[in-house]
């Protein structure tokens, strides 16, 4: 029985499962189901509620930039545990906000992103990294698949309860979801392997090759990864969160809607895995620009208006492209920078992330408030894409690529000395 749990798959199982309801199915895909209940209901412009978003996704990423330290510093356990139980605290809070004042409100969402930060895929990319090594990506591809998972059920569920018990108890039972779904697997199988484990109490630090942090914040490499991904989830995230908001408006029943994010949902899931399949086995850049360069299609579909089966193909599109972003960005900072100071580098870059996931949905907001569309800040989003494609195609070889056996398969992948 003890080698049955013990096995690593364990590690991905609660990782897919804290994802489940995790950082951004919260606060983004089942967020966006609330925007015109609240937006009604208090008599604010959604440009005000997508502002209050960018608070929350500011506090997140400054969370974020710490989790990676303390998960260096601490262990995973010691900081996901506690992490899970304040972020189903502050999720049921977003229940108290109120029109006035909107000091308030800000705070609100402002604590809940704060408390979310380790419930973001910091501690579940970093514990993945540390046990899979040739199997990294399509095992990054199924822990990360939770986000899809939840981006299919929990906007359809937290739409149902909206209009059962009305807006602030669904943000309480989200609250309770997070406790009855992250966190029993984490409690039971998160953990860190036990040479690692060893090695931080006899000498003080990781025994894995890797890039220093602080060298890594000094490479432009590192920061032309973090461009690349904040224009991105800017552009994904400020297309996502609108879908429900843009097919009420043109007039399509809510159910019709949430079924559109559904479908996004369940492409992100396939995004994720097929994603992480293919970085595995093909060089990472050229994954990237052909996952972004569907939702660039994805957005036109959106932008155009038109009926029938176009709105969800659109939402397709923009879901496949959201299930690899964070897959991506968890795979090249462990292949590009090693695992010495992984937790703390991703954490850096998924923090500056966090940012843009606020970014989006607030200009997407005042373009509907300004313009009464979404198309100016649709074309904007494309631009932000493009210039992303053309990052990656900079890229060079991984310095730190899988055992001999893959690099020998990938032309483009050199073996690091170790």
């Amino acid at each position: 029985m003890r080698g049955f749990f013990g096995n690593r798959w364990w590690v991905v199982f609660a990782s897919c499962c804290g994802l489940f309801v995790g950082a951004g199915v919260i606060n983004v895909f089942a967020m966006s189901v609330f925007i015109k209940p609240i937006t009604l209901d208090l008599g604010v412009g959604r440009g005000l509620f997508g502002f209050a978003m960018t608070v929350s996704s500011t506090a997140n990423a400054a969370a974020s930039f710490g989790v990676g330290w303390l998960i260096h510093r601490w262990g995973l356990r010691r900081v996901m545990i506690p992490g899970i139980l304040l972020c189903a605290l502050a999720t049921a809070g977003y229940g108290l906000i109120q029109a006035s004042p909107l000091a308030l409100t800000y705070l609100i969402f402002a604590v809940g992103g704060f408390v979310a930060g380790c419930q973001t895929p910091i501690p579940y990319a970093t514990a993945t990294a540390q046990w899979f090594d040739r199997q990294r990506g399509i095992a990054m591809g199924i822990a990360i698949a939770g986000v899809g998972l939840g981006a299919a059920v929990l906007p359809k569920v937290a739409d149902r309860l909206i209009g059962a018990f009305g807006w602030r108890v669904a943000f309480v039972a989200l609250g309770l979801s997070i406790l009855a779904v992250a966190f029993p697997p984490v409690a039971l199988f998160m953990r860190e392997p036990p040479d690692l484990v060893e090695g931080r109490k006899q000498a003080g630090a990781l025994p894995l090759p890797g890039v220093a942090a602080g060298e890594a914040l000094r490479r432009g490499l590192f920061w032309a990864l973090v461009t690349a991904f904040f224009l991105d989830v800017v552009a994904m995230q400020g297309t996502i969160t609108q879908i429900y908001a843009l097919l009420t408006d043109r007039g399509l029943a809510g159910e019709v809607a949430t079924n559109a994010l559904a479908a996004g949902g369940l492409a992100l899931i396939l995004g994720r895995i097929f994603s992480g399949w293919c970085l595995d086995r093909l060089w990472g850049p050229y994954v990237a620009i052909a996952f972004f360069v569907l939702p660039m299609i994805g957005i036109a579909l959106l932008a155009s208006g038109a009926g029938g089966l176009a709105p969800l193909a659109g939402a397709v599109c923009c879901g496949l492209g959201i299930g690899a972003e964070v897959d991506l960005m968890a795979f090249f900072a462990s292949r590009y920078f090693g695992l010495r100071d992984y937790a703390r580098i991703y954490g850096v870059m998924f923090g500056t992330f966090s940012f843009g996931v606020g970014i989006g949905p607030w200009l997407s907001g005042e373009s509907f408030d300004r313009f009464h569309s979404y198309v100016p800040i649709f074309v904007v989003y494309e631009i932000m894409l493009a210039i992303t494609c053309l990052v990656f195609l900079r890229l060079g070889a991984y310095p730190f690529p899988a055992p001999p056996r893959a690099a020998a398969a990938n032309p483009h992948v050199v073996r690091a000395t170790r």
